[in-house]
């Protein structure tokens, strides 16, 4: 279909996809996955599996020390199984019947202003927590991301909250307007703010690996790959995606491996090769301690509780 209207939205409505397009870009969410399944941007992917809520990092030697996995262990299991209960799409303020036989009356030639795109998870922890992730894409090609939690009481405090991105190929840098080095809620005051450039993401030669690569309190943050899954694509000049804030500032992590990867190897030598990129955009974030060497927990101020609220949103550029 030739864009005639460059400021509109294409919306192809699928069995169990929802397509929306434009000049220089390509979405596709799905029902059946529960999540966002492509980003494609100038012709390049930058989806390799859907991103989905996610409430772990890697455990440090702090952690272990004060059994923080014994107490907290319930969300390791809720970051890597999670129930999409329900999906909802709108299109210019009216809500859609998205699922076949209902969306049989669109043709190939429906446009829109705005599409919002709205998932609810449900954790498998017990009591259960819901999430609701909720996409809001207008004629631009953003893609605004409304993350909120919603606290249950009796849940153990979080590791942490925000959205993970898993990217086909391993990015080459990243480039990100923050504070300076590894900064966590409890590990920043001596950071200095500034653009910085990373072009190793490798993990931190610690011991046994461990969390590590967080960046608090940044603005924006851009990845840079050239890869691709794909072999009968030509051009292999620098493609960015770039993340950034909207009313506050969000904390990322950028790296070659999930929490889950990092958490199964005990020598860094039992880690997969360094395959994908794993971008998680956080919008809470728990300290890592390391008070009196390692056993104490970590300050009240730096906890994050389950029980409580938790927002946040991000644009994906």
């Amino acid at each position: 279909m030739v864009y005639t209207n460059k400021s509109k939205l294409r919306v192809v409505y699928g069995d169990y996809t929802l397509g929306v397009h434009g000049e220089g870009f390509g979405y596709i969410f799905s029902y059946a996955q529960g999540g966002l399944e492509s980003i494609v941007k100038n012709g390049y992917e930058w989806l390799y599996r859907c991103p989905k809520p996610t409430f772990w990092r890697a455990l440090t030697d702090n952690d272990r020390g004060s059994k923080f996995h014994i107490k907290s262990g319930s969300w390791f299991a809720a970051d890597m199984f999670m129930d999409c209960k329900g999906v909802e799409v709108i299109m210019d303020g009216a809500v859609q019947k998205q699922y076949a036989p209902d969306n049989n009356c669109y043709g190939g030639d429906v446009t829109a202003d705005e599409i919002v795109v709205r998932y609810t998870y449900e954790t498998i922890t017990n009591p259960s927590a819901t999430v609701t992730v909720t996409y809001t894409v207008n004629g631009t090609g953003k893609i605004n991301v409304e993350v909120h939690y919603a606290g249950v009481k009796g849940l153990p405090q979080l590791p942490a909250f925000g959205m993970r991105f898993i990217m086909p190929t391993l990015a080459e840098k990243y480039l990100y307007k923050g504070l300076s080095g590894e900064t966590y809620p409890d590990r920043k005051a001596g950071a200095s703010e500034g653009i910085y450039e990373v072009k190793d993401l490798s993990l931190t030669p610690y011991l046994v690996p461990q969390e590590c690569g967080m960046h608090m309190d940044t603005d924006w943050v851009e990845v840079t790959r050239h890869t691709s899954l794909d072999n009968s694509r030509a051009d292999i000049s620098p493609q960015i995606l770039r993340i950034e804030r909207t009313d506050e500032a969000f904390a990322f992590s950028c790296l070659p491996y999930t929490a889950e990867e990092i958490e199964n190897a005990t020598p860094h030598e039992e880690l997969p090769p360094a395959r994908r990129t794993v971008l998680c955009v956080y919008g809470a974030v728990r300290g890592v301690g390391g008070i009196d060497s390692w056993g104490s927990d970590v300050e009240d101020a730096y906890h994050i509780s389950a029980e409580e609220d938790i927002k946040y949103s991000f644009v994906i550029c």
